[in-house]
């Protein structure tokens, strides 16, 4: 959430700003704002609402003149989403600006004590708090501009990625962070500033990505300079060559970045488990679990931790890791498991989920596991992230860019990797044969082009969505392990259509949601033919008595529940345990339809981020 861009060089900062903050819009925001330094004027505009309607205003308001500029995406924290409250802000003398990701918790000690000192606030966030906060210590210390940041972020409490300006000294950028992401690109005799690196991508290939508690000052002509906040300790930058390409941060003749990323996922699968997955052979190859096999071989058990998304990851993990590996498995809401002082020693195992690896509940919750002395084993998506480095070992999902905030490709991505581990420690621990060892790899391999016929659906999906779209509710149901998917299904509906849904175990059903269930209830049923069949069709004959509205999902050539279902959408047949990369599908391709149907903004649905960097 937030989303930071700022530019020093010589290009014209104004139009790599709005670029780079229309490449951040992924990550959610209800505010924009831009300022631009042009030697001798500020130039400052923000408003509520989108990156397009700061484009417009600020063609109208101000120069765009300036070859140094910041520029910000707002999350709205403290104060309501509005012009004041967006970033830029001031320091009250005008000299300093600063724009900032995170949350300062105790920044209502600190702004009395500056109210009391003569400072005004025109806004009600915490950011204009740090920004005078720095100026107070600048002056009162009589220091430069990188010092005053570095003490006063000694003084706060919470999370923060900050970049800083003082328009008396044009040819730097201070930035700092903690908990919240940030990238520094180098070019020549130029530094780009972002989140993440989409940003900047065209313009160079090297970045370094800050550590917590780091602090680096980017000067025109000059190096690098990085420093610890704590300590005041030399920080060496680790200039990283960047794997990201343009083309994967653009929507490829796509209405949205979300049906892109669906339809991407054939590709992305296959790129989870190319060079890890060596069917012919009998081999899965993967560092992170080679390395550290004792840990995972002598847990007592496993506990897995994410948030949304990456939780329902985290179920599908928790019916493979027991049923092929016989490990006891926990999966937590990452949020939860690090307030309620749970039991964790050095013979667990933790595996921490995340799509951006910077879910602040996350990092938290690893955080507190690795003080209890467990493993932890991180899950994420992007290179570099936070969870990357703050993790024991790890697997990335090379999914690719995921841009839209309901996450698609990131959970099929994260299933076929925890697939990946438990078969592997089967195969090591002994827990099923040889030949369903090899029946599974092969079926892995297999799972891309399965995929690719399960997308072939999405025309009759689509006539589906038409038939659906003004519903007010809708009930998801899945047995074993298709009843993560319902959750999943459950979610995106919510996420970017806006209605109202719920996702249930099929033989729960009748413990409650039953009562809702009428001629106005759509109710969406997975029903492949491996696993739990009989008693899933009968869950449909007791929707259909209650006059309830089936959308089934069936394995191909089906007949049973085709004679019960209003409407039946069909994927290949494949294992149970892959079946939810196939199941997931029909019901990603639903939520999308109907929310562009309802008028929804599918890629940047209201109140969500796609990296929830805040608690």
């Amino acid at each position: 959430m937030c989303g930071i861009v700022g530019y020093i060089g010589h290009r014209d900062a104004y139009p790599i700003i709005i670029k780079g903050l229309q490449r951040l819009e992924y990550r959610g925001y209800d505010s924009a704002g831009v300022v631009l330094f042009d030697g001798e004027n500020l130039s400052l505009s923000k408003t509520k609402g989108k990156v397009d309607d700061l484009k417009k205003k600020t063609k109208k308001e101000i120069s765009t003149n300036g070859k140094l500029g910041l520029g910000h995406t707002r999350w709205a924290t403290h104060g309501v989403p509005n012009d004041i409250n967006s970033h830029p802000h001031y320091s009250n003398s005008g000299n300093l600006v600063i724009i900032h990701n995170g949350i300062i918790e105790n920044y209502e000690s600190i702004k009395k004590a500056l109210t009391k000192r003569g400072y005004t606030f025109e806004s009600d966030t915490d950011t204009e708090v740090l920004v005078n906060l720095i100026e107070e210590v600048k002056k009162k210390e009589g220091v430069k501009l990188g010092q005053a940041v570095q003490i006063a972020l000694t003084q706060v409490i919470g999370a923060y990625a900050i970049a800083v300006f003082d328009k008396n000294k044009p040819d730097e950028i201070v930035v700092a962070k903690l908990g919240s992401p940030l990238a520094i690109g180098i070019g020549e005799n130029e530094y780009f500033i972002a989140s993440d690196a989409s940003p900047f991508i065209e313009y160079t290939n090297n970045a370094v990505y800050l550590e917590d508690e780091e602090m680096a000052i980017v000067r025109i002509g000059k190096e690098i300079k990085m420093r610890k906040i704590k300590d005041d300790s030399i920080a060496y930058p680790n200039i990283l060559e960047l794997q990201l390409n343009l083309e994967e941060i653009e929507k490829g003749g796509y209405d949205h970045f979300m049906l892109k990323e669906i339809y991407e996922q054939p590709r992305a699968i296959h790129d989870t488990f190319r060079g890890r997955l060596l069917a012919d052979q009998g081999i899965i190859r993967m560092a992170g679990i080679d390395q550290n096999i004792e840990k995972f071989m002598n847990a007592n058990r496993i506990i897995i931790v994410a948030c949304g998304t990456s939780w329902h990851a985290g179920l599908v993990a928790e019916y493979i890791f027991e049923d092929m590996a016989r490990i006891p498995v926990e999966v937590e809401y990452a949020s939860e498991f690090r307030y309620r002082n749970p039991v964790i020693t050095d013979k667990d195992v933790v595996i921490a989920i995340s799509q951006s690896g910077e879910t602040a509940d996350t990092l938290a919750a690893i955080k507190l596991a690795k003080e209890k002395g467990a493993f932890v084993f991180g899950v994420c998506n992007v290179v570099g992230s936070s969870i990357s480095r703050e993790t024991h070992a790890g697997a990335y999902t090379h999914a690719g860019p995921e841009i839209g905030v309901a996450s698609t490709k990131a959970f099929t991505t994260q299933i076929t990797v925890l697939t990946l581990i438990a078969t592997k420690l089967a195969k090591e621990k002994g827990t099923f044969s040889e030949s369903r060892f090899h029946e599974i790899l092969a079926e892995l391999e297999g799972i891309p082009q399965k995929v690719e016929a399960a997308l072939l659906a999405n025309e009759l999906v689509e006539e589906i969505a038409d038939v659906y779209k003004d519903a007010s509710n809708c009930l998801y149901l899945g047995r074993g392990y298709n009843f993560p998917v319902a959750l999943e299904g459950a979610l995106k509906l919510k996420e970017i259509s806006y209605i109202h849904a719920e996702g249930y175990p099929a033989a729960e059903m009748k413990h409650g949601p039953i009562a809702l269930i009428d001629e106005q209830m759509p109710v969406v049923v997975i029903a492949t033919r491996k696993g739990h069949y009989e008693k899933v069709v009968s869950n449909i004959q007791e929707i259909k008595s209650r006059s309830g509205k089936i959308i089934a999902v069936v394995t191909e050539g089906d007949k049973t529940v085709k004679e019960l279902a209003d409407h039946v959408i069909e994927v290949p047949e494949t294992s149970e345990g892959l079946s939810p990369l196939l199941t997931t599908i029909p019901l990603q391709l639903l939520s999308y339809h109907i929310a562009v149907m309802r008028g929804c903004n599918v890629d940047q649905p209201r109140n969500l981020a796609k990296s929830v960097t805040v608690e």
